[in-house]
């Protein structure tokens, strides 16, 4: 599986960005994805999930996120979404997208170290 994380750039306080996250090669029956995002000298924290694959689309948030952010799937283009709205100097990071097998659970979907699969990585600055 290959993912590949596109659309950062810089913005303004109160601006809005579209994150794309590109899925291509082998596909799963059970899946689900997720953006995570670090910031320079912090840990990798969780942003948003979403069920890829196998069932439905439940969708989990950070709740420093929540009613800002909305992630997507996009079936046509096999890709992962995410819409940041008003957005704030403390969401500037590099934004990743991630891929596990199995079914999106309540429990562990905000676990990084649980994904198998990583994009690259976006970077996303928001000035004051």
């Amino acid at each position: 599986v290959q993912l590949q994380a596109f659309g950062g750039g810089l913005v303004q306080a109160g601006d809005s960005l579209r994150l794309s996250c590109a899925v291509s090669g082998r596909t799963f029956s059970r899946s689900h994805m997720a953006w995570f995002r670090q910031a320079p000298g912090k840990e990798r924290r969780f942003v948003a999930a979403i069920a890829w694959s196998g069932s439905g689309s439940s969708t989990y948030y950070a709740d420093s996120v929540k009613g800002r952010f909305s992630i997507s799937k996009d079936n046509a283009n096999n890709m992962m979404l995410l819409q940041m709205n008003s957005l704030k100097p403390e969401d500037t990071a590099l934004y990743y997208c991630a891929l596990d097998l199995g079914l999106l659970d309540s429990r562990t979907y905000y676990n990084w170290k649980k994904y198998a699969y990583w994009g690259q990585g976006t970077q996303v600055t928001v000035s004051s």
